[in-house]
């Protein structure tokens, strides 16, 4: 039996609801037909069609690190507010004892306090395990005394290979590798997800000192599938 995917509208009527300029360029809310898009500097970042992959990217994490035994109360960082999937999915899990998720443009975080996708974030940003950290991924990683997390879950770009912005790019070579090893606890996850496959990451974190490298799929309607790049930190 075939399961029909999730399908975006071509045809569907597009409104924009918010544009802003930013630090980092700009960034356009639009609504089209039932459902709302983020675009930064003119590239498509996400949508509210389908949020599987971005659940996907919280629960694999957790899946990975119950692999060598449960932790009590981990810490888990996401990468990337977006349009709250990965977040809600995270507050859902009691799981969870601290959840922190960077997001360095205002707009997606006024989007959700109160705003259209207040839906899809669903009251998360209350949840008091929750800290919504207001800065660039990079700058926050590099910081001195940064904490340390039983999860790093990163969807800050539509992939390792196609960033938003070129200073992201940074985030998956050697040096950005580097502090996300720092930040990971012994035996710590890292799950990234990528619009496509690549195989040259998943090298890169080889090369990285990372383990149990592995890629999960999520099947989309069209084109190759949505995908979770994994990778443990050595004990």
């Amino acid at each position: 039996m075939s399961t029909a995917l999730p399908e975006r509208d071509g045809s569907a009527a597009v409104v924009t609801l918010d544009r802003r300029e930013g630090p980092f360029g700009e960034v356009v809310l639009r609504r089209r037909g039932g459902h709302y898009e983020i675009i930064a500097n003119g590239c498509f970042l996400m949508d509210t069609v389908d949020g599987r992959s971005e659940r996907l990217l919280v629960t694999a994490a957790l899946d990975e690190m119950d692999r060598t035994g449960p932790v009590a109360e981990p810490a888990v960082l996401i990468g990337g507010l977006g349009v709250g999937f990965s977040l809600a999915h995270a507050a859902a899990e009691p799981r969870w004892g601290r959840i922190a998720v960077v997001e360095r443009e205002s707009a997606v975080i006024d989007w959700h306090r109160g705003g259209p996708l207040a839906a899809f974030s669903a009251g998360a940003l209350d949840d008091p395990r929750v800290e919504v950290l207001h800065t660039d991924l990079l700058e926050h990683l590099a910081g001195d005394g940064g904490a340390r997390y039983h999860a790093l879950c990163l969807d800050v770009d539509n992939g390792p290979d196609w960033t938003v912005t070129d200073a992201n790019a940074g985030l998956y070579g050697a040096d950005g590798l580097a502090l996300l090893r720092r930040r990971l606890e012994p035996g710590g996850v890292l799950a990234v997800w990528s619009a496509r496959p690549s195989a040259a990451f998943e090298e890169a974190l080889r090369a990285g000192g990372f383990t149990d490298v592995a890629t999960r799929e999520v099947a989309v309607a069209r084109g190759v599938p949505d995908v979770v790049h994994l990778a443990r930190r050595a004990r």
